[in-house]
């Protein structure tokens, strides 16, 4: 406690104080010595740390409707041509446009960090970081609400001429001046440790940085970053000079900058500078914000690092890492997993997509309705993309993972018309992900289809000059199924599509001395017809009254209803069945949950919980990380015992049979 407080005196000396899960770790670097000590002080929220309208959720957009009507409705009613406010009728499509800008952002920024080229920082992001950043988009809100407010009160000085150039011209000139001179200071102040607890830790509880982490603050610092940045805009009132196209442009150039510093990839080349040198004093990079966030005592800049030359805060590595990034190249995989889309809406769900929908299993959500026009524009586009795209990084080990998605639904995928195109998209894959040095791809969804999974078979075969190994995830499937049954478990009722994996299943529950029925004759003739040695175990019968079902494809919402109570559903299908049944217990589709050491899981696998794996993107990982040199596609199936054994060894463990 002692050498706490003794550190925590002399923090102006050579401390810094940073967030760390909620916990306020003190930094002393004292002779070139890192010592840490974990405070006893946990961090306390300010005053107006929380917005007032953190529990409306998604609702919280019905604030600027009053503004939004009210500036449509005297815009409208205007008689005079003259009179008419543009600049509060365009409030409305400038915040919508400001989501979107935020939006590509995110969207481009991490599909630039899973590639890898120009990645600043490897550290991973969790699904806690994406949690507390849901709230960027909460100064948007404040945005409006400030502009129509504004509007309203000083109706006259805001109604502005549309454009001015030499008022833009000095929106721009008071921002670089004054906003920027005043923000360095603030932003030093906030590193104080009073201030730093209350408030400006919760921006740098984000290591790595994604462009939603920009605006990512407690609402009292928003106001106070406001109070700064709505200083040119009110001089150019004051002054006459103030414009529509000004002051959007303005807002524009913030968000910019804002998203471009902490985006975590470099894309600023050398000769930008080189031509104009002076630049390097006026706009920043995105490493020289990134240093930021890693050594929180430097560059502390907003957008014009002049301010950190001149007092001496700027980080002596800030060139190097520049230098650095932008000499960094696009990484090369040990493992691919191959997904494809699914629903229209699921384009949304990706972890390019929202990251308040990605973080969360895919469910169907309402307000994606108004996304129509996107939505569509995407259907449009998988119909002409010729490849399949990266969506995701991840790391296991000393494994580097990727997650590539073939741009077809689910709809394309059962046309007969679509299979070839389909299969050439696969194809094009494994080549790809060979040039990049991947040895395992595994098959994710209908890629693991039997039709698919056949023409992989053929196509590696009539390749040999490939040294890639495509994997679908077959024999732990069936482990997974078999190991997530009861253990006093006697007989079991199998319904649903026959395939691969569960004539494997079943050879195993009859080993077991576990009966297995089928209520279906064509399913009871295929797996006999698979092995005749199962006679013994397999049966044919007309009751439902079985209490644990293995399911698949085909199984109809009639036959669930003949389920007894607390009947418990096994999915051993590639998608989760229907459930119609309140009083059974449902089990995931083919799953695992991934261990700690798989990094930079922040989105969840489709209908999946988080921080769960599907069977084949688990198999893929662990034929990587055994060594497994082996096919597993087409009619080729991987020993049960043996994935499964490995897969627990790795750390991945069963997910829990819901309640």
């Amino acid at each position: 406690m002692y050498e706490c407080l003794k550190a925590i005196s002399e923090f102006f000396e050579f401390g810094y104080i940073y967030t760390y899960k909620g916990i306020d770790i003190l930094v002393e670097l004292q002779k070139g010595i890192r010592k840490e000590w974990w405070s006893n002080m946990a961090s306390k929220p300010g005053i107006l740390s929380d917005w007032p309208w953190k529990s409306m959720g998604n609702f919280k957009y019905a604030l600027v409707v009053p503004g939004a009507i009210y500036s449509t409705y005297s815009f409208i009613m205007c008689k005079d041509e003259n009179e008419r406010n543009w600049f509060m009728f365009l409030v409305l499509p400038f915040l919508v446009f400001r989501l979107i800008h935020y939006q590509l952002w995110i969207s481009y920024s991490r599909y630039r960090t899973a590639k890898g080229n120009n990645r600043i920082l490897d550290k991973s992001i969790d699904f806690d970081q994406v949690d507390r950043e849901r709230s960027w988009d909460d100064q948007i809100i404040l945005n409006g609400i400030l502009f129509y407010g504004a509007g309203i009160v000083l109706k006259d000085q805001f109604n502005m001429p549309f454009f001015k150039a030499d008022g833009t011209l000095i929106i721009l000139l008071l921002h670089w001046g004054p906003a920027e001179f005043l923000y360095y200071w603030l932003h030093r102040a906030l590193h104080h440790h009073y201030l730093y607890a209350r408030y400006h830790s919760h921006h740098h509880s984000s290591i790595v940085t994604e462009p939603n982490t920009s605006f990512v603050h407690p609402m009292a610092e928003v106001l106070a970053y406001y109070g700064l940045l709505l200083i040119p805009t009110l001089l150019s009132v004051y002054i006459g000079k103030a414009n529509i196209v000004g002051v959007f442009t303005y807002v524009t150039v913030i968000d910019f900058l804002n998203n471009m510093g902490h985006c975590n990839f470099e894309f600023i080349p050398q000769w930008f500078y080189t031509i104009f040198p002076p630049l390097k004093y006026i706009v920043y990079t995105p490493s020289f914000h990134s240093l930021h966030h890693t050594q929180f005592r430097t560059n502390y800049t907003l957008f014009c690092p002049l301010y950190d030359y001149v007092y001496g805060t700027v980080d002596k590595s800030t060139d190097s890492v520049y230098e650095n990034a932008l000499k960094r190249e696009a990484e090369s995989p040990d493992v691919v997993h191959l997904s494809h889309l699914t629903t229209p809406d699921s384009i949304y769900h990706l972890p390019l997509g929202f990251p308040s929908l990605s973080s969360k299993p895919q469910v169907s959500k309402w307000y994606l309705l108004f996304m129509w026009p996107v939505t569509v524009w995407s259907l449009l586009l998988t119909w002409v993309l010729g490849h399949a795209f990266i969506s995701e990084r991840n790391a296991f080990k000393k494994l580097k993972l990727q997650a590539w998605v073939v741009p077809k639904y689910n709809m394309q995928y059962s046309s007969k018309w679509e299979r070839e195109t389909i299969s050439k998209l696969i194809g094009q894959a494994i080549r790809d992900a060979d040039k990049k040095g991947a040895k395992w791809l595994s098959l994710g969804l209908l890629n693991q289809h039997e039709v698919f999974s056949r023409n992989v078979e053929l196509y590696m075969k009539r390749n040999p000059q490939l040294k890639i190994k495509v994997v679908d995830g077959s024999s732990l499937a069936a482990a997974i199924v078999l190991n997530s049954i009861p253990k006093e478990t006697t007989q079991v009722l199998l319904r649903g599509r026959v395939s691969k994996d569960v004539y494997v299943l079943v050879q195993a529950l009859c080993q077991k001395g576990i009966k297995v029925l089928t209520v279906q004759e064509d399913e009871y003739k295929k797996l006999l017809k698979f092995d005749n040695k199962l006679q013994s175990n397999l049966f044919l019968s007309e009751r439902y009254d079985t209490k644990v079902w293995l399911v698949g494809d085909g199984l109809t919402d009639k036959e669930q209803f003949k389920a007894p109570k607390g009947t418990i559903f096994i999915p051993f299908s590639i998608f989760p069945p229907k459930k119609v049944r309140k009083d059974c217990y449902y089990h995931t589709t083919p799953a695992m949950v991934a261990p700690a050491s798989v990094e930079n899981l922040h989105s969840c696998e489709d209908w999946l919980p988080r921080r769960a794996m599907s069977a084949s993107r688990v198999a893929g990982i662990i034929h990587a990380s055994e060594g497994f040199d082996v096919n597993e596609c087409g009619g080729t199936i991987f020993s049960v015992d043996k994935v499964w054994e490995a897969s627990l060894e790795n750390g991945f463990r069963p997910l829990p049979i819901s309640t």
